[in-house]
């Protein structure tokens, strides 16, 4: 199968890091696994400089590796580099890329000096960067552009799929506050249920494109879940990681108010996991939404740690992942997407899905419940945080407008809302101070 190389927005930051930076950072381009990080590296190489080296530490010879062991003779390094590359460099002309640094902690460490010298520019690629024994004994540098790439967004994977023009009718629509039409509206959400099926990672996209087929989609994708899980019990090798992370779908079909790890790991607390959780945090693989304890601007300086929601940094992994242990043709999720028959028993999905879009569009996550006195539990299912204001959402996972939770949460914090959004399957509208919006308009909230 021939990998194509898509789009992505990132490609403009890193055209704004080499500008704005000339030499005096490296960029470290930090996110889970299999989301285009090397091809993106290389292939900004490859069109922004006169040369490149990649060094990929996955397979890096040990001649290699040893050089970062000694850099304080700049000259010979760069002269022995580009002996094993057979690659010229030219200075501030050429870009060595660190590809998995995190395989090679000497390499990190490097970078000070490297920069420090000018010559050339420098990016990095790593995963599980803070994991404890990634950076054991070195000095992580302070002369790093840190930045951090999610799986392809709706935008982007519209891109992918031949549909460029598509995006800008949802923004400008959005951002004119015009409805676009029933018709209009159910190709749109057609296309964003394809989304949800075959998620952002690259390779799942290019298996779409390639083979016109969900299962080989669908093989894809459980290829990348089994490395994530391969991950997690390097990771932590009491398996606990990988249960919590294999256990997300079930956690969120049950409808609770937060991800109950004593229900998966017997008479576990978050408190006692604290460290394993930190370390799925930082894989990316996995996105938190944290109980803000009191919904106002600054939500996490009254974040509960102890209670939060966990999803899929993908919602086409997770798609997946719901039906791990079932063969691909008895996934019910997909059946029932593609037939747009997604009962509120899975609206899970939808939440999942918005989770990703709020994440990758550079939102922190946060949620907020609450009982009334007769004790009705009510939950907002996402906060954001807009100029000194906040922004409360209710997520669902049909065309149904109500709206009780919003409703609730207006009459208990109303000075400090700026809007109020329901994110549903129907047309824009308003509806009295509630926007009602697309659920494939999340990522421009």
């Amino acid at each position: 199968m021939a990998e194509k190389t898509f789009k992505r927005k990132l490609y403009d930051r890193m055209l704004r890091w080499k500008r704005e930076s000339d030499g005096q950072t490296a960029l470290l381009i930090k996110g889970a696994r299999r989301i285009g990080k090397s091809t993106i590296a290389e292939e900004f190489a490859r069109r922004e400089y006169e040369s490149y080296i990649l060094i990929d530490f996955s397979i890096a010879d040990p001649a290699i590796r040893e050089l970062f062991d000694h850099v304080s003779d700049l000259d010979y390094f760069f002269l022995r580099l580009q002996s094993l590359f057979n690659v010229s460099l030219h200075e501030r002309r050429s870009v060595i890329i660190f590809d998995e640094v995190q395989l090679c902690p000497p390499a990190r460490q490097a970078i000070k000096h490297l920069v420090k010298d000018r010559r050339y520019d420098y990016i990095e690629t790593g995963s599980l960067l803070s994991i404890k024994k990634n950076v054991q004994g070195i000095v992580i540098p302070s002369e790093e552009t840190r930045v951090a790439m999610y799986p392809m967004d709706f935008e982007e994977f519209l891109w992918a799929v031949g549909k460029t023009p598509t995006f800008d009718l949802i923004d400008y629509a959005y951002r004119n506050l015009r409805s676009l039409g029933e018709a209009v509206n159910r190709d749109l959400l057609r296309d964003f249920r394809l989304y949800m099926l075959i998620g952002g990672m690259p390779q799942a996209v290019n298996a779409y494109l390639e083979a016109n087929d969900f299962a080989a989609v669908d093989a894809v994708k459980r290829n990348i879940i089994e490395l994530y899980i391969d991950d997690f019990r390097k990771i932590d090798p009491s398996g606990r990681a990988s249960r919590l992370f294999s256990s997300i779908p079930a956690e969120l079909a049950r409808n609770t108010v937060r991800y109950k790890v004593g229900s998966v790991i017997e008479n576990a607390t978050a408190a006692r996991l604290g460290e394993v959780l930190m370390d799925m945090a930082d894989s990316m693989t996995v996105n938190f939404a944290y109980h803000a304890n009191d919904p106002s601007v600054g939500f996490s300086l009254h974040a509960d740690p102890d209670r939060f929601k966990m999803f899929l940094a993908d919602t086409g992994l997770f798609v997946t992942l719901a039906f791990m242990d079932r063969d691909y043709t008895e996934n019910d999720i997909y059946r029932k997407l593609l037939s747009d028959k997604l009962g509120v028993d899975l609206g899970y999905v939808y939440e999942n899905v918005v989770a990703q879009m709020l994440r990758s569009a550079g939102n922190e996550l946060f949620y907020y419940t609450f009982k009334e006195e007769a004790g009705r539990p009510y939950e907002v299912d996402f906060l954001l945080s807009r100029k000194d204001k906040i922004c409360p959402i209710e997520v669902k996972s049909s065309g149904y407008k109500s709206h009780k939770s919003l409703d609730k949460f207006q009459e208990k914090f109303s000075p400090r809302i700026l809007h109020r959004y329901l994110l549903y399957t129907k047309d824009l509208k308003k509806d009295g101070d509630t926007l009602c919006v697309p659920v494939y308009m999340a990522g421009l909230l």
